[in-house]
């Protein structure tokens, strides 16, 4: 599909595994995304969404103790 790249196609554009891609399309976290049959299709346009996982989560001043 003109306009289009593949889940793998944007893997190697963003830098990420195919699977963590698969996991950002099943999320709807990828603008203008598409389903086309089994397949996820993806704007070549589209940036790279934010990893959430990678934001630091803010200090409460608590401390473990064990």
């Amino acid at each position: 599909m003109k306009g289009y790249i593949s889940a793998r196609e944007a893997s190697y554009k963003w830098g990420v595994s195919e699977s963590r891609v698969h996991k950002l399309c099943q999320q709807g976290r990828v603008p203008g995304l598409e389903r086309f049959g089994r397949s996820w299709v993806i704007p070549e346009n589209a940036e790279k969404p934010i990893d959430l996982r990678n934001l630091k989560q803010p200090d409460s001043g608590k401390k473990c103790t064990l």
